[in-house]
């Protein structure tokens, strides 16, 4: 699909959205009584630090001309004392604050992050791995400032305009209007660039996702990267990439720096034309005027501007805000496809006859990957799956896991229908091997044990012997303990599929499910795996898929699957006697392959 690549943009949202912020509210209300703390301590500070200008003018306009030198020492007292308990609100404002944001942040990253958990298969097939990382990291750490500071900082300006204008009016009624006539020319420069800036801003986080979606599929291809030589041309998309997002933070950050600007150009006009005004009735012995007024007045000016200010920055905030708030919503928005049923019971304990009755399934609605596929299994029974590349082998079992929902039929476990259970009480209950070897970092004993961490020390080394990986672990410089980079870099392909083996095998499952299990495995370690899990698979319903037929041999029944459908069905003797057979010929060019 076309938003499965790096270099395509994902959809913008034409409107504004307030709703994003109305949903980042519930993550604050657990948090309420200390964000209400907090308010009400930054409007006592704001409250008390407005008083200044005030004790100026009586300053000024009554003690000096008074010569009362008590009143100036305990105005100014009072003005110091009033400064260290704002300075003392403000380093508890910084702390709780920050308690508030970051702990908003774990939230929701912990939501985002159970949810990615919760996905099916199919949302990673259709993403870029680099695109959905982005949302978790860096999206979610953008936040931060926004709900550490932003949202208090707010409401404590737009308390402390309130305040500053009231006192501006008690004042100066004539100089606060003068003041006043800049605020329409500022709001219609604020909605020149709102809808420019916005846009800007998503199309800057698009950039981003590209850049880092093509970074972390360059990072996971290297091998391949520096075996065909491409680190020149990878290079140069990534310098496009690169480019892009320069040129897209650029502008964004071009609009974000048009705001501040207009609100300096209008206080600086206002302030000027007080003073123009403020002087002229001074000087004209108005008496409406008096130094202390004006002193007092040019300093709420400043003070009011300032948050005006502070409130346009984050505005710009805001909008950054919501377009990643978009991105990591969409994400938690993502529908659970494969998820319990209203009043889903726990499955009951597996004794492993599975049936699939009628079953068709399509990864994209009207191609169907399989079609009407019918067959049962008895307790104990090794079924393998063979057929062609893309088949729909895979399908199969992924269908058994509940990976993917069905389109029709059903599938059914000791007579229960696995869409009736809990998704987690079937998969406790199988051991699953996919075709991808993945191992986590972290020591070899740890990547074995994920599959049962109840385990014991001498259950996985037990786990380990079977499947014949004990040998080469104990050849490692600590041996279990040694330590394994992501995705097992340290270890050949064989070594991983043995360690992913005894992973699967040690979660003691009543189905076990092999998918191309053994595909890296050389043929002597092979020969000693086979014996090995002849004892494991007893009494255990196991569903193998492999491409060398000697691996399946024994197995109680083969299924030939092609285009979807089940070919031929028996077991080994059965499928090789029919000489015209699909089996056969594919059995039989092997054999030639291996003989020349």
């Amino acid at each position: 699909m076309a938003r499965n690549k790096y270099d395509i943009d994902e959809t913008l949202q034409s409107k504004f959205d307030f709703k994003q912020l109305k949903r980042l509210g519930v993550y604050l209300k657990p948090r309420r009584s200390k964000f209400v703390f907090v308010i009400v301590l930054m409007l006592i500070s704001s409250a008390l630090g407005l008083l200044s200008p005030m004790f100026i003018r009586t300053i000024l306009d009554t003690y000096i001309p008074e010569g009362n030198k008590g009143g100036i020492v305990f105005l100014t007292c009072l003005m110091i004392g009033i400064t260290l308990v704002c300075a003392f609100i403000l380093v508890l404002k910084v702390k709780l604050t920050n308690e508030i944001g970051q702990g908003i942040i774990y939230d929701l990253r912990k939501d985002l992050f159970t949810h990615l958990q919760e996905l099916p298969f199919s949302y990673y097939d259709n993403r870029p791995h680099g695109k959905i990382q982005v949302r978790l990291v860096n999206y979610v750490n953008s936040l931060s400032d926004l709900l550490s500071n932003g949202i208090v900082n707010t409401i404590t300006d737009l308390f402390s305009l309130i305040i500053i204008f009231i006192y501006m009016l008690l004042i100066s009624v004539r100089l606060t209007l003068i003041c006043m006539c800049g605020l329409p020319v500022l709001l219609m420069a604020v909605w020149f660039i709102k809808t420019r800036q916005r846009k800007a801003w998503q199309i800057s986080s698009n950039k981003q996702s590209n850049l880092t979606a093509y970074i972390a599929e360059s990072i996971n291809g290297i091998r391949v990267t520096q075996s065909f030589v491409r680190e020149d041309k990878n290079m140069e998309i990534f310098n496009s990439l690169s480019s892009s997002y320069r040129r897209a933070w650029l502008r964004a950050v071009l609009y974000n720096n048009m705001l501040w600007p207009c609100v300096d150009i209008i206080s600086i006009g206002t302030t000027s034309a007080i003073y123009v005004i403020g002087v002229s009735m001074l000087t004209g012995n108005s008496d409406l005027m008096s130094a202390g007024i004006l002193v007092a007045f040019i300093q709420y000016i400043g003070r009011f501007w300032q948050p005006v200010n502070t409130l346009a920055s984050f505005y710009t905030s805001l909008l950054n805000a919501i377009a990643y708030l978009e991105r990591i919503f969409e994400t938690i928005d993502e529908p659970v496809l494969v998820h319990d049923a209203p009043g889903a019971g726990e499955m009951p304990p597996i004794e492993g006859a599975v049936e699939f009755n009628d079953v068709s399934f399509s990864y994209e609605e009207g191609i169907r990957v399989l079609n009407h596929v019918s067959f049962k299994t008895k307790v104990g029974d090794t079924f393998a799956i063979v057929g062609p590349t893309g088949a729909g082998k895979t399908t199969i079992i992924n269908l058994l896991s509940r990976f993917y929902n069905i389109d029709s039929g059903a599938i059914t476990i000791d007579g229960v229908n696995i869409q009736d259970v809990t998704i987690k009480s079937l998969r406790k209950q199988m051991g699953v091997m996919l075709q991808d070897s993945f191992i986590f970092s972290g020591t070899i004993m740890d990547n074995i044990r994920y599959g049962n961490m109840e385990a014991t020390d001498e259950d996985v080394i037990r786990a380990a012997k079977t499947v014949c990986a004990h040998d080469f672990i104990m050849q490692m410089e600590n041996g279990y303990q040694t330590e394994v980079n992501e995705r097992g870099s340290r270890l050949s392909a064989g070594q991983r599929q043995l360690i992913s083996f005894a992973r699967a095998l040690l979660a003691d499952p009543k189905i076990l499910i092999l998918d191309e299990a053994t595909s890296s495995i050389d043929t002597e370690t092979e020969i000693a795996l086979q014996r090995g899990l002849a004892e494991l698979l007893k009494n255990r319903t196991s569903f193998v898929i492999a491409h060398r037929l000697s691996t399946i041999r024994n197995a109680d029944k083969i299924l030939y699957v092609d285009h979807g459908e089940i070919c031929e069905e028996g077991t080994h003797d059965e499928l090789l006697k029919m000489e015209n057979g699909l089996y056969h010929k594919l059995y039989m060019s092997q054999y030639d392959f291996l003989n020349r």
